[in-house]
């Protein structure tokens, strides 16, 4: 039997915005190693589970869906960023520490 992860992506490394942070994900680990087709050069792999890609708003909704369908599932909880506002001018300060 599979489990099920559940977390909530963090951002890409491409761009700075926070876009698709918000939703939790339920997917299923992978069963069964990926194989390179020697012909083509693609990649497959006879696991259909790791296709599966659930989106839900709150991680309560994830742990209920795996619980009402039987599934072993496993929570991920995100590492929150701290957050330290701060102005432009703080940077030209006289008390800044160097």
């Amino acid at each position: 039997m599979t489990v099920a992860r559940i977390y909530r992506p963090t951002k890409t490394a491409m761009q700075s915005g926070r876009a698709n942070t918000r939703k939790w994900i339920l997917e299923f680990e992978p069963g069964a190693a990926k194989i390179v087709d020697p012909l083509m050069g693609w990649t497959g792999s006879g696991d259909m589970e790791s296709q599966v890609r659930l989106r839900f708003a709150t991680s309560k909704e994830a742990v209920d869906f795996a619980k009402r369908h039987g599934l072993a599932y496993q929570v991920y909880e995100p590492h929150e960023r701290i957050v330290r506002p701060r102005s432009y001018a703080d940077n030209f300060a006289f008390n800044r520490v160097r």
